[in-house]
């Protein structure tokens, strides 16, 4: 309950940083879009250049406050606010109020006071009363000057109770506001110490972080901390809702002039009506809402976080629907709105014409959509291929995988038809046909290798070929997505030229030449080279079949399935299956059992005989039935050569030097067999004693 309530209460905080900090975007909006008068004189243009550089700048050190400076900060506003407003009241009633007759001027045209005296005075009272209580809390005030606050704010009105002459209630009304504003500023500058080192905290904690982590973790904590997403996006949202009310409240308006004007019904079926939108003014609002939603770089930046929420949500729910739990596939959130970003910088969205700006936004939003899409296979298709590859029968599985590809490939075939259908050719329907027929390409070569690793699952053979046509199938896909990548460089170099050039074009056409042209290739390119290489890898091995596989009691240690046709023999003497062994061959040049070079040079593999997948040697048919040999004579048959005495004491160093060697450099098995030209002969080709050295005993054998 406790921890409920904690998240709760932060979750409340979340939420009132987010709406504290959303005015300061207002606030710089309005003055980036605020009409410039340039004729209006250097010193008023420098002073409205003055004033609009300080309101972004204050704006700007609100928005990157922290959470406590913030709430310290609107505190002081909100009271600044009150005291402001009482002090407007006093003067509205001391100039616009007569209270015996309750005579009134009704402020900007609206009539909000009652009429009689009593009720009127009453009623002021406890709005000054309620004003002047928030300032002293808001302020923190003590006792005595607390009541002299409130004491201050309710004089003019009791100027009003016992008929003070006009021009000395509008004087005290005066005297009043200025005793107000003293103590505000007296309290505001007692409180420049706070702000003093609350900005040197700020800027040592900055300067700190900048020369520990860098500027990019700087900026994306500030990015974190301030929620600027969330920021963002309420701001957007509020603006266009706003807008809207605006919009269908003059809608409303001019429909009862009109009705007025031509002497139209006012009963209660008209008004009803009144309410309803017919489907044309509905399509007129929405298009001057997605309009102006794109005027500005605040607006382009709003929109995109909308964009954000709507696609992480979009993904979050395709991944559980496909059953993917990959945390690198919760990336569209973030894709989606850095494209749109990027489209919108690319083509000047927000200096448009009205017009403009709406069909430029749609044509953006149709190649953010083929982008969206094409990230979404990028989801399916690592399920897709799991799922193949695990032979997981379960229809259950695999039904949403497969429904969502067969979503990916109709859906470019109706956008297209559709643009087509109403669009003639031009560049930019050229590149979103591109990216549908290059998404229907992924989505067929992905279901091709999808039903080759599914037919692989139901054949009860190991399908040695399987592997090559998946790279068939793989790199035909590649080269034609290669190809698409250089036809869409010429055709933004066609649109660069000769339709609407600017850097930032540029720049995306260099990256694109860079991701999608350059290293493609090069990793295609890569990946043939490495796969010719395992193929002679794999060729240079030999090879075995038929009855000499009845020897190899074993299974393979990559796939451990039996040999059934064919085994390739390592130079360790290891045997694998030969799909097996290229695949891991893709991956490094070393046998997965011992870890030793798998490709050497022919005249290096001079020992034929079989191994187990130990590595130890078996010895021929006909030297294991010959039995030991015989006392006098050494492991060829041969008589043995009688040692010399300094050549036995010389042959009892040796073993004794080979004795005294640590046992971790021995190897674990249960002898080792040294080669006689090695160890054969020492101190004048004299033969040693020894032949065998045991690891057991760690003693010489006669």
């Amino acid at each position: 309950m406790a921890s409920t309530q904690a998240r709760i209460g932060q979750q409340a905080l979340a939420v009132l940083d987010v709406a504290l900090r959303v005015p300061c975007i207002f606030i710089i909006d309005a003055i980036f879009n605020s009409y410039y008068d340039p004729g209006s004189g250097w010193a008023g243009a420098m002073a409205k250049v003055l004033v609009r550089v300080m309101g972004v700048l204050i704006s700007s050190v609100v928005l990157l406050l922290s959470q406590k400076a913030l709430f310290k900060f609107y505190t002081l506003f909100f009271a600044v606010l009150l005291g402001m407003a009482a002090v407007l009241i006093n003067y509205y009633a001391t100039s616009h109020i007569d209270f015996y007759s309750a005579y009134y001027k009704a402020a900007l045209g609206f009539r909000l006071l009652p009429r009689n005296g009593p009720t009127l005075w009453l009623g002021m009272a406890a709005v000054q009363l309620v004003f002047g209580i928030g300032y002293v809390f808001l302020l923190n005030l003590q006792s005595v000057f607390a009541a002299l606050v409130v004491l201050d704010i309710m004089i003019p009105l009791w100027g009003l109770m016992i008929e003070l002459p006009a021009d000395v209630r509008q004087l005290v009304a005066v005297f009043s506001g200025l005793a107000l504003a003293l103590n505000t500023a007296v309290c505001l500058a007692m409180r420049l110490k706070w702000f003093y080192y609350s900005c040197r905290y700020v800027y040592l904690l900055v300067r700190h972080m900048y020369r520990i982590y860098g500027l990019q973790l700087l900026l994306e904590d500030t990015w974190k901390r301030i929620r600027f997403p969330d920021v963002l996006r309420v701001f957007w949202l509020t603006r266009v809702t706003a807008q809207a009310l605006i919009l269908v409240y003059v809608v409303r308006a001019v429909r009862r002039e009109s009705g007025d004007a031509t002497g139209g019904a006012t009963d209660g079926s008209s008004d009803a009506q009144g309410y309803l939108l017919s489907w044309d003014v509905f399509w007129d609002l929405t298009s001057n809402l997605i309009i102006s939603g794109c005027d500005s770089t605040l607006t382009v930046l709003g929109m995109s976080a909308v964009i954000s929420s709507v696609a992480h949500h979009l993904g979050l729910s395709i991944l559980a629907f496909i059953g993917s739990t990959e945390e690198e596939d919760k990336r569209l959130g973030f894709v989606a709105p850095v494209l749109f970003f990027i489209l919108a910088l690319q083509t000047g969205l927000s200096s448009l014409n009205p017009e403009e700006r709406l069909v430029r936004l749609s044509r953006n939003m149709c190649l953010l959509l083929t982008a969206i899409l094409h990230f979404i296979h990028g989801m399916t298709d690592p399920v897709l291929m799991s799922l193949s590859a695990s032979h997981v029968s379960s229809f259950r599985r695999h039904f949403p995988v497969l429904l969502v590809s067969l979503a990916l490939f109709v859906l470019p075939v109706a956008l297209s038809y559709a643009l087509w259908h109403h669009y003639a050719l031009n560049t930019w329907l050229f590149a979103v046909t591109a990216f549908c027929v290059e998404l229907c390409l992924k989505v067929v070569v992905s279901l091709t290798v999808y039903g080759l690793f599914m037919a692989d699952g139901f054949s009860n053979v190991l399908w040695e070929k399987l592997d090559d046509y998946v790279y068939y199938v793989r790199s035909t896909g590649n080269i034609i997505e290669f190809l698409f990548g250089v036809i869409m460089f010429g055709n933004g170099a066609y649109t660069m030229m000769f339709e609407s050039g600017s850097k930032i074009r540029a720049c995306m056409m260099c990256l694109h030449a860079y991701f999608n042209i350059y290293l493609q290739a090069k990793n295609g390119w890569k990946t043939f080279i490495n796969r010719r290489t395992a193929v002679k890898k794999i060729n240079s091995l030999p090879e075995m079949r038929g009855d000499q596989l009845s020897d190899i009691e074993d299974v393979c240690a990559i796939c451990y399935q039996e040999f059934a046709t064919s085994a390739r023999i390592t130079p360790c003497h290891h045997y694998f299956h030969a799909l097996c062994l290229r695949k891991w061959l893709y991956i490094q040049d070393t046998c997965p059992m011992c870890h030793q070079r798998v490709y050497v040079e022919e005249e290096s593999r001079d020992r034929a005989a079989f191994s187990n997948n130990n590595g130890g040697y078996a010895a021929p048919q006909d030297a294991a039935a010959a039995g030991p040999p015989a006392p006098g004579e050494n492991q060829d048959g041969q008589p043995a050569a009688e040692l010399p005495v300094d050549g036995a004491a010389a042959g009892a160093q040796a073993a004794g030097g080979v004795a005294e060697l640590d046992n971790d450099l021995l190897e674990d098995n249960d002898s080792i067999e040294y080669d006689e030209d090695e160890w054969g002969t020492q101190n004048g080709n004299t033969p040693i004693e020894e032949d065998y050295i045991n690891d057991d005993t760690d003693s010489t054998e006669d």
